[in-house]
Parts: C-alpha cells; structure tokens; sequence
C-alpha cells in the first residue's frame, strides 16, 4: 500500500486537473481530464476550462457542443454535464444501472411507470432520429402518442426529471440551442462515432479510471456519490472496483484509505506544493469530484459557504490545494472572502485574480475583501 499526505494529494490534483498547469488541449481535453464539466450553467462550464487553458478561447465549450465532440446531457447526480462521447455513454450506462425509476418512490412523485418510461424510450427516440426538437416540439409529439398524456406537465419541466431515465438509456442529449430554447436530439445524430450505451461492466472501467484519474485517491463510495448520489447497490459498486485489479492501487492518506490508477501512483509519491494560490468558477468540478462534504478539501464549519441554497456551489479560493474562501466579481471588483486571511498573502490573491481575469477576457479586475 502507498502512504501519502493529503499536500502530495492536492499538489497531484492541482497538476493533474490542469489547475497549477493550465494545459494548450482543447475543451475536449479538459473534460476529458475531469470526467466531464458540469453544465447546467453554461458560463460557469465556459470558465471552468478558461482557467485551465494556456491559450483560452470565448464558447470553447459552446463550440465543441455544436461540433458533437461534446455531448451536454443529465449525467452525473441528475445535473447536466458536457462530456466526450466515450465518457458520456460509460456515465449513462452507470446511472441508469440503478434503474432509479422503477423505485415506488419516484413513480409517485413523477407519475410513471417502468413499462411507461420504456415506453416513452422507444416513442422518442422514433420521434428524434434525424431530428432536433425544442422541448415543446418534442412533448407534443409525445402526447400525440396514446398514453401519455397525464405526463404533459412533468415532460414540459424545465427539471427534467422524467426526461433524465431516456437520457440515462441513450434516447436523447441536448441539441444546439435554438435561440434562448433548449432542444434535444439523439446522441447518434449529434457525435460521430456515437457507439451507444455500454453494459455495465464494460462502462465501469472506463468511467472509474477517469474518476480516480483526476479526484484519486477516493473510495468506491466517493465515487458512487459523485456518480449517482449513492443510488448504486454496494455490493455491484465494489465489484467494478474489484474487476479492475492491479489497474488501481490502494493509498492510505493519513489514515484514510482510497485507490487511484497504478499509473499514477508514482507521479502522486512524488508531488510537491508550491504554496501557489488559485481561483475557479462556481460549479467547478475541483469540488463537485470529492463533494463539498470532504473535510479534507472543505472544512466542515464552511461547507455552507460553498455549497449554497438551491444547490449553488460558489466560486472558490485555493491555497496549497485546500479550498480557503470563495469570490464573486462585482463591476471591476473581485471580492474576496477568505476563511483566514492569515493564509493568503495581498500579493499572491492579486497574482491569482488577474490570472482569472485574463483567462475568461476581463480587464484586471481590483480585489476586494468582503
């Protein structure tokens, strides 16, 4: 077993998620690196790879959406994520293994049945080929079918929460948006190459290399919350970990016992901090990978001021790789509230605010405590 500290840990992450070593790779390349950007913001995507890019560029992410080298579907926790296909369909494959609609529970919030969720799988994806619809077009079509028409308002909801279970199975993404109106199509027509939804087992490495291959070490429960909320059963959860063999190596991290990729294990022994400090979007994936609930990364008493009400996650504030405050840009402020301002010098936070600023196009932007 490899034994390391957690500042070996965050220097690996820093590097390995192109944070300390913003990375000339496309939007592609980051997303590939983090195992998908969330995007149920869409600027908060657009910056999280900005931050990470040598040589960033406005709508890298909106660019690659149109292009079909990313696919923007509800992935990981239900949110929407922009992802390459490979890793996208492994994402899918792993959510919709919990088969989370045929719980009783979610028949009785959302109204439908697994033989009506299959249904509906079969009724859109017909509906879809060849086509990009707006969510109006695309329901009408599906209320135009028999049986479904007690489904019109939780199809209509901007939630989605009845669409996710098609998603999970490979019926349908979202499309290029059509002005301020969201549309859906299906992966096959939207990314070349789109090989469908894998099996499982298949899936499974594939997603937890990229996992552990930028979050690592974690356990199979770290993962399985960032994946699905813990929705997957323990016992299938740890069998995909198991199948992986030597391909994955157990760390202890003073005391805390995890696994990443064998690959990397020397690359983690051997990373050093710099003391170097760094700001990232809302929504960035440096948190949402471990969650807001590791108190290595996040202590405790400030989770609230990260993960916000109606799951907003904040703007972060880095030092040596542990989050220290979080940020908003207010005109040309940035405004800076650090959990201890012992741990951040004036200079090195202005260091770190104009590098932000120059990577999402800002002018140098003044810094502000809060």
């Amino acid at each position: 077993m490899l034994s390391v500290g957690w500042d070996q840990v965050f220097a690996w992450r820093l590097s390995r998620q192109f944070v300390a070593a913003p990375t000339a790779g496309s939007a592609e390349d980051v997303a590939t690196r983090l195992a998908g950007v969330q995007a149920q913001v869409a600027s908060a995507a657009e910056m999280a790879v900005a931050v990470r890019s040598c040589a960033p560029r406005a709508l890298a992410v909106g660019e690659a959406l149109a292009a079909g080298t990313l696919i923007k579907t509800w992935a990981m926790r239900g949110t929407l994520h922009a992802m390459v296909p490979e890793q996208a369909a492994a994402a899918l494959s792993l959510i919709g293994s919990a088969r989370t609609w045929e719980k009783p529970s979610w028949q009785k919030t959302f109204g439908a049945t697994p033989e009506q969720v299959s249904a509906l799988v079969e009724v859109v994806s017909g509906v879809l080929a060849g086509q990009v619809l707006t969510r109006d077009e695309l329901v009408d079509a599906v209320l135009a079918e028999p049986g479904f028409a007690h489904l019109g308002e939780q199809l209509r909801s901007g939630w989605g929460a009845v669409l996710k279970p098609l998603a999970w199975q490979g019926a349908l993404c979202h499309g290029p948006a059509r002005g301020t109106k969201v549309t859906f199509t299906a992966p096959a027509d939207l990314a070349p190459g789109w090989q469908g939804v894998p099996e499982p087992d298949v899936a499974a490495p594939i997603l937890i290399r990229a996992y552990l291959g930028a979050y690592g070490p974690a356990t199979p429960e770290a993962f399985d919350a960032w994946l699905s909320r813990n929705s997957v059963r323990k016992a299938v959860l740890r069998g995909w970990f198991a199948a992986m063999g030597d391909a994955l190596t157990e760390v202890d991290v003073e005391g805390r016992i995890g696994w990443m990729p064998s690959e990397f294990a020397d690359e983690l022994a051997a990373a050093t901090l710099d003391g170097g400090v760094h700001l990232l979007g809302p929504f960035d994936q440096y948190v949402l990978g471990p969650g807001t609930g590791d108190t290595a990364l996040l202590p405790a008493e400030h989770r609230s001021k990260v993960s916000r009400t109606a799951g907003w996650i904040s703007p972060l504030v880095l030092v040596g790789g542990r989050i220290a405050g979080t940020w908003e840009q207010v005109g040309d402020d940035a405004v800076v509230s650090t959990f201890d301002a012992r741990k951040i010098s004036e200079r090195d936070l202005s260091a770190a605010v104009n590098r932000l600023a120059e990577a999402i196009g800002e002018q140098p932007l003044n810094v502000r405590a809060s």
